[in-house]
């Protein structure tokens, strides 16, 4: 057995059915041999946004593969890795690399070194004896703690070679820990305290699957839940303790939460400070309570009176235990009020919203699309992604999330044409789910081609795309530019180029036809065609935003 063939074995060990891949890496043919399905890509980015979503709809218990070429293959794959990293995503990058005799020899690129900053750990084999050893560590390191990207760089004159003994792997496991059991006492006695507790719900809920036990404790402290972008579909948003998703744009019932909560409770969350998420004020009057995976969050950016480091689905049944303890499981008749309240609340804001989200207006308000689609599809048969800007922004607060892992939520970096290689990944992951992605012109710029790999390798998505003929959110910041210039003018008619790479596609301008056009769409990927669908929409853009310091448009 050469390196090639026993770096496939340990992948088929791991459970990996599909390689995302771009030529010539050996380990394609190798994988495609023992019945692991390659998918080639249009480029390099798209195919680690494919590993990166079939981590996270499977919690991490299946983790994506991407191998491409060594050099510009590798160079390609940079921003996706990146995007991976910030986002805290389990995947395996496994690169070609130069000959071993010129691997650090200039201008040979070293994929180990450069891709040092945004990788958790990564590695160069340099031994046909320690493939396997590097495997075993690349899936339990991506797995681990914060889950994040390995990088195993294999250098072109090792693949042949023969891997020494009898091949032998057993899938690695991840290993979890729970937080010490006197801080969740601490942090029991101050949530039963607090005046108006806040339960911040990050993606770690999803990478623990600790939805039940999140849902427990809100109940028993009858406190509401909001949850990060990453986390959001974490806990179910019609009910009635539900505060929905803190991103640039949130509803007016979570802007005075943030504003008036007392103690906040960071469950499976970071607190990393970011542009694209709630701006937490360490400077005002909240304690905070932080349960996180990673011990280096902890005070990274807001201050924890109570540390909780450890799982969060074995921190939060320990929370629900000692509550339970506490309260004699019966919570104490604060709900109706805390529900009334978030009702109250958002009522002048749905009032102020509901008329654009049914608008009439040609062309089409693109809260209309979301509407109308939300309307349309299945909540707990979808997944649904946004793309960078706009269409976070707009889809974010006003997308009601019902299922866990329904909605693959992100921004802590922002690269354009992400959302199309999440939607396709999350198919291979969730093939019976009705998989969508909601991007803009600038997206469909960056990843648009890849719409042809959804046929040939017949991945059925449903994009959405919200064509404004401009990059509308710049168009503020880069007016003088664009009056002189048309720096944020661009166009095209995507329904027509999809339609040539073989997708069902419809181009719609009237807001009757919108409701048509989503079901014909869903029934074109229930036939096994991916689908396009493009609105042409208003270049007017305004977001559910209350921060002053906001890049949006307030309403």
């Amino acid at each position: 057995m050469n390196v090639a063939e026993a770096a496939a074995a340990v992948l088929a060990r791991e459970g990996v059915e599909v390689l995302l891949a771009y030529p010539l890496n050996p380990l394609i043919e190798s994988a495609a041999a023992i019945g692991i399905k390659p998918i080639i890509v249009r480029q390099e980015r798209t195919g680690i946004h494919m590993a990166d979503a079939i981590s996270r709809v499977t919690s991490g218990t299946r983790v994506g593969v991407f191998c491409m070429q060594a050099g510009p293959g590798v160079e390609n794959s940079f921003g996706a890795v990146a995007q991976a990293f910030s986002e805290g995503v389990p995947l395996i990058v496994i690169p070609g690399g130069s000959r071993r005799a010129t691997a650090w020899v200039q201008p040979a690129f070293n994929a180990a070194v450069n891709f040092a900053h945004v990788t958790k750990w990564r590695e160069q084999v340099t031994d046909p004896a320690a493939i396997v050893p590097a495997l075993r560590r690349a899936f339990t390191q991506a797995r681990s703690g914060r889950p994040g990207p390995v990088l195993l760089e294999i250098p072109a004159d090792l693949w042949q070679q023969e891997v020494p003994g009898d091949f032998a792997y057993t899938p690695a496991v991840r290993p979890r820990s729970a937080p010490d059991s006197a801080a969740v006492e601490s942090a029991a006695d101050m949530l039963l305290a607090a005046e108006r507790p806040l339960i911040y719900a990050g993606q770690g809920v999803h990478y623990a699957r600790a939805w039940s036990q999140l849902r427990e404790v809100a109940e028993l402290l009858e406190a509401p839940v909001a949850t990060s972008l990453e986390g959001k579909s974490a806990f179910p948003e019609s009910h009635g303790l539900s505060l929905g998703t803190g991103g640039v744009s949130m509803s007016r019932a979570l802007m005075e939460h943030l504003r008036d909560a007392d103690v906040v409770f960071g469950a499976g969350a970071s607190f990393t400070e970011t542009g694209f998420g709630i701006r937490w004020s360490p400077g005002d009057s909240k304690r905070f309570i932080h349960n996180t995976v990673d011990p280096v969050d902890v005070n990274k950016n807001v201050p924890a009176e109570v540390a909780l480091v450890g799982d969060a689905a074995l921190c939060l049944a320990q929370l629900r235990d000692v509550l339970i303890e506490r309260t004699g499981g019966t919570p104490r008749g604060r709900r109706a009020a805390v529900e009334a309240r978030i009702r109250e609340q958002n009522k002048p804001w749905w009032d102020e919203w509901l008329p654009l989200l049914t608008s009439e207006q040609t062309p089409l308000s693109p809260y209309r699309v979301i509407w109308d689609l939300l309307h349309t599809v299945d909540l707990a048969e979808t997944v649904i992604t946004h793309d960078a800007g706009s269409p976070r922004d707009e889809l974010s607060a006003f997308w009601r999330a019902e299922a866990p892992l329904s909605y693959i939520g992100w921004g802590k970096t922002t690269q354009l044409g992400y959302g199309l290689g999440l939607a396709m990944g999350a198919k291979l992951a969730a093939p019976e789910k009705l998989c969508i992605n909601v991007w803009g012109d600038a997206a469909i710029g960056m990843t648009g081609m890849d719409l042809e790999t959804c046929v040939r390798a017949g991945i059925p998505i449903l994009s959405i795309q919200l064509n404004n003929f401009s990059m509308a959110m710049e168009n503020k910041i880069m007016a003088l530019s664009r009056e002189r210039f048309q720096t944020t003018d661009i166009t095209g008619n995507y329904a027509d180029l999809a339609r040539a790479l073989g997708l069902f596609a419809e181009r719609v301008t009237e807001p009757g036809e919108i409701k048509g056009a989503l079901q014909r769409g869903i029934d074109a990927t229930r036939a096994g065609q991916p689908a396009l669908l493009e609105f042409i929409t208003t270049p007017e853009k305004i977001y559910s935003t209350f921060s002053p310091d906001s890049y949006q448009r307030q309403r």
